[in-house]
């Protein structure tokens, strides 16, 4: 006696089942909402000997499987991570993280590290798959100071579809997280057509930096100008604090591209944004190094603004999209 056998699905259902997906959207995605909040991730274990738990404003690991939780030891050795556990061209040596400081009076949950730095270096991983396949994959940046320990880590979190459709001009999300896979910084960029005139405010880019994520710290105002790149800090108020004025030509073929940092009481330059020429690589590769300088005691939350400006610069200037293949 043979086995009862399921009745096949109707003809209409199967075909259902092989349909393609909805259709692309025909605009970005509107990344200019207050606040875009990341994957959720599991709650992180609070570190012992910290009474209460974690500091008021700290957010879970947005990718615990990525960012291993390790407690602070509290003492002057560097927290280190296994090979292998993040995504890095080279696994040969574990990462060394900055020692983690005491948490400091009047400073945003996170920022602690920038108190004690007047230095840091933004080196964003090189893909070789992008130069190859043409597809444009989320950038990723090293955040370390001048002894070479990391001191945050920087990922896009946009969708496949805006970043190949739009390259370059894509709207974004950047996650800034520290070395307890936190996210302590949320920077984004919106969508901002430049066909329209070239000197008219609605078409000028900008970035929102929100520390801790989901309370807005300022703006950075990209403005018009004739000669040079000029860019104004904003507070949350939208008030102007500080000014950037770059080189008269940003392409910084065979040399540095420096953008100097200017108060407005008429100081010279209280700081800079390098962005360094690496030779071959900075030519072909779509793999910036930049270089940023700030007074040791300007205000922690001026110095992350002007960390925010470096990644607005980076997509305007230096970011290259994939070489097109001529048809012939």
């Amino acid at each position: 006696m043979s086995a009862p056998t399921a009745p096949a699905p109707p003809a209409n259902e199967m075909e259902s089942e092989w349909k393609s997906p909805a259709p692309r959207p025909a605009e970005p995605p509107d990344y200019n909402s207050h606040f875009v909040p990341g994957p959720p991730g599991a709650a992180v274990p609070p570190p012992a000997g910290t009474p209460g738990g974690l500091p008021m404003g700290y957010y879970g690991p947005q990718q615990p499987t990525t960012f291993p939780y390790c407690p602070p030891t509290g003492g002057t050795h560097p927290v280190q991570y296994q090979p292998g556990r993040y995504p890095v061209s080279s696994q040969s040596a574990p990462i060394t993280w900055m020692p983690g400081p005491t948490p400091a009076p009047n400073c945003p949950p996170g920022l602690e590290y920038l108190t004690q730095l007047d230095n840091i270096h933004v080196l964003q991983h090189f893909e070789p798959l992008e130069m190859m396949t043409r597809f444009e994959a989320n950038n990723k940046y090293d955040i370390k100071n001048n002894l070479g320990q990391m001191v945050y880590v920087v990922n896009e979190d946009t969708d496949d579809f805006t970043r190949n459709a739009y390259r370059t001009l894509r709207p974004f999300v950047l996650r800034v997280t520290d070395a307890m896979g936190r996210e302590i910084m949320t920077m984004q960029r919106p969508f901002r057509c430049t066909c329209c005139c070239f000197c008219c405010p609605s078409t000028r880019q900008e970035l929102e930096v929100q520390c801790p994520p989901g309370v807005t710290m300022g703006f950075v105002m990209d403005h018009w100008n004739l000669c040079r790149a000029v860019y104004s800090i904003q507070n949350e108020k939208r008030e102007t604090v500080l000014r950037i004025r770059g080189p008269c030509s940003t392409y910084g073929c065979g040399s540095d591209s420096v953008f100097e940092v200017k108060s407005l009481d008429g100081v010279p330059s209280i700081g800079s944004i390098v962005r360094k020429w690496n030779g071959l690589m900075s030519a072909m590769g779509d793999a910036d190094h930049f270089d940023i300088s700030f007074p040791l005691d300007l205000d922690v939350r001026m110095k992350a603004m002007i960390f925010g400006a470096c990644f607005l610069l980076d997509f305007m200037y230096f970011e290259r999209s994939p070489p097109s293949r001529s048809s012939r």
